[in-house]
């Protein structure tokens, strides 16, 4: 099992046993979706609502060690708390709370990672309003790279609902214009 599969499992699998909801999204998830790209930890989704952050954070930094000092303080200005899995990959789990978390939590699917590892990833569809939300430069090229491979099978009226909404709270609107110009150029092509 390579490292990043073990961490991931790991974390999935004491949060099942608390009966918590998560998923995997980042640069893992983009193996399923994306273009696979080098990624050095896991990144998790896992929802915790607003005002139980302390319940979660407690419980997980029983069981994981934090990979910061005051990484519970940090997690509660910040919304990810830095962990170490038992292997000392890095496991950013963001502590989610907003309805479009929720939804993307609960469309979240089971995929094969390897022979027998079944971990919940976000969609395709949420990565891309997560990634374009975000709207780093890596972010875009992820984005890219969903698009690419996941051509003609992608739900765009939920897509450009998520992130128009979204879009909207940060008004910036010019995020949705973007992923609309992309989605065009690769239809041109």
């Amino acid at each position: 099992m390579t490292l990043l599969v073990e961490a991931a499992s790991e974390f999935i699998a004491f949060s099942r046993s608390q009966g918590w909801s998560c998923c995997i999204v980042g640069g893992l998830a983009l193996q399923h979706w994306g273009e696979s790209r080098t990624t050095a930890d896991v990144d998790i989704c896992l929802l915790t609502g607003l005002g139980n952050e302390s319940m979660y954070l407690t419980s997980l930094l029983a069981e994981f060690e934090p990979r910061i000092a005051n990484a519970d303080k940090f997690a509660e200005r910040s919304r990810v708390l830095l962990l170490s899995a038992a292997n000392r990959v890095g496991v950013d789990v963001a502590l989610a709370w907003s309805p479009f978390e929720e939804k993307m939590l609960a469309r979240a699917i089971e995929r094969e990672y390897e022979p027998g590892i079944m971990l919940p990833t976000a969609t395709a569809e949420d990565l891309i309003v997560t990634k374009a939300f975000a709207a780093r430069p890596q972010d875009w090229v992820d984005v890219q790279g969903i698009l690419a491979r996941q051509r003609g099978r992608l739900g765009w009226t939920y897509i450009h609902r998520e992130l128009s909404a979204l879009c909207e709270l940060k008004e910036a609107p010019e995020i949705v214009e973007q992923l609309e110009r992309m989605r065009l150029l690769l239809d041109a092509e």
